[in-house]
């Protein structure tokens, strides 16, 4: 997800001043906001096949530059067929349980929960077989709660799917429990001068002295407020410093280590929107009155709509106008779509597959109080539906992470669940489940367990 240095060599610098929006003098004003989104989107529109593709570098964000634009997915549809706007494109793409292909890492899950969020697709029911919650689970680090995949970078995108991409109906499907691991991880790793870099860094006094980067720093910021963190509290009160301390005079923009550009200003907005903090606001406005906006703006070419990387740029690249165009919105790394023209604003599978071998995955949380076990389970119910003692038996069978479940009583019937992992001692009728994020119920062994259920077992 982020720019590689090398990537700059792939840039036209050259003179193009002809082909730029002139340079406001003040700050933006809602007006020129709305003007250089609505090209923006025109500009995306315009990339499409016929097929529903958003091809290209960058070309899957754009589902959620869209949403936070205010467009619906659904609604992009060069083609005019039923299943050619954007929406069914990306079901396609990764509703297949080969995708995405030989070694997987945890952002392609995490990526993929956010867009199709933003694209009016349940993540959670993508497809029978393709559960992207549960999958992001998978890769939590039963080792370092808190944690997902193998960097720093997994675990931020894996706390902003895991927060942001909630139910069709608003709710966050992710227990408080698991969500507050990630956000004492993230905490964790924030630098001494306080901003995030790509890389692990808690516990290491050397790196978290490091020079933070913007990118970064507004990617943790967008995932710890959406998870709950407030804006007055210090870890974000420190990264606001951060981020104000690098505005670059001349410009309006971040400095980076790529020099300004249009990505490393656009997600440092993204976590500023994130927080509810006015990017425009006195400590994010340079001389001239630029703001990180009208640098944005400032980076639109007149022509087409699109945006460069670079300010010396006279090309439109897609990677850049996404993120543009997203920051330029709502913000932030996904956003719920606005209901389309026809049809409906939440598609998702209401079955699993029935067939022996055709195995789907859950999102389950166990937690005694002291620890919450974040695991994925997969199973083949056989039906349309199952129930939690089947979850269960699936789970003692194996979890990824594993060691989930080891067991759990009674061990038949449909009655109350009275010990998990052999907790508590002495068997006792106190354990609840919520299913989605509703509300806590007795957990029993004939609870009701759907397709794309994010089950959360806790003793109380």
């Amino acid at each position: 997800m982020h720019r590689l240095s090398s990537r700059l060599a792939l840039i036209a610098v050259a003179a193009a001043s002809l082909l730029l929006p002139a340079i406001a003098s003040a700050k933006a004003t809602p007006a020129e906001i709305s003007s250089a989104r609505t090209k923006g989107v025109e500009y995306l529109k315009g990339l499409q096949k016929a097929s529903g593709e958003i091809p290209g570098f960058g070309g899957d964000w754009a589902l959620a530059s869209l949403a936070a634009a205010g467009t619906a997915p659904a609604d992009v549809n060069k083609g005019g067929g039923e299943t050619t706007d954007a929406r069914s494109w990306y079901e396609g793409v990764v509703g297949v349980p080969t995708w995405p292909g030989a070694e997987p890492v945890a952002t392609d899950f995490e990526k993929a929960a956010l867009l199709s969020y933003a694209a009016g697709t349940d993540p959670a029911r993508v497809a029978k077989r393709q559960n992207l919650i549960a999958k992001v689970y998978s890769y939590a680090q039963s080792g370092s709660p808190g944690y997902y995949g193998s960097t720093f970078n997994s675990t931020v995108f894996g706390l902003l799917a895991l927060a942001g991409a909630k139910t069709t109906a608003g709710a966050t499907r992710v227990p408080k429990a698991v969500l507050d691991q990630a956000v004492a991880a993230i905490k964790a790793n924030q630098h001494t001068d306080g901003g995030w870099t790509w890389e692990i860094a808690a516990g290491n006094e050397t790196a978290l002295k490091k020079a933070s980067e913007p990118d970064m720093t507004g990617a943790a910021m967008a995932a710890l407020c959406g998870a709950g963190v407030g804006s007055g509290e210090t870890t974000i009160a420190n990264a606001k410093k951060y981020l104000a301390a690098i505005l670059d005079a001349p410009t309006g923009a971040f400095k980076s280590e790529f020099g300004v550009n249009t990505d490393s200003t656009a997600w440092a907005v993204d976590g500023l929107k994130a927080c509810g903090i006015d990017p425009q606001a006195a400590e994010f406005t340079a001389e001239g009155s630029k703001t990180p906006l009208t640098f944005l703006i400032s980076q639109q070419l007149s022509k087409g709509g699109g945006f460069k990387y670079l300010p010396g740029g006279s090309t439109a690249d897609e990677y850049a106008s996404q993120d543009a165009i997203r920051a330029l919105g709502g913000g932030g790394f996904t956003a719920a779509p606005p209901k389309p023209a026809k049809g409906p604003q939440w598609k998702g599978v209401t079955e699993f597959a029935t067939g022996a071998a055709e195995t789907a995955s859950l999102g389950l949380v166990v937690d005694d109080g002291t620890t919450a076990k974040v695991c994925a389970v997969a199973l083949a119910p056989k039906a349309t539906t199952t129930n939690l003692a089947t979850v269960l038996d699936a789970a003692v069978a194996g979890t990824t992470p594993s060691g989930c479940v080891s067991g759990y009583l009674p061990g038949s019937g449909e009655g109350a669940i009275t010990q998990v992992n052999g907790f508590p001692a002495a068997p006792a009728e106190r354990w609840k489940v919520s299913i989605d994020g509703a509300a806590l119920a007795t957990a029993k062994r004939g609870t009701a367990i759907a397709v794309g259920d994010t089950i959360y077992l806790k003793y109380e």
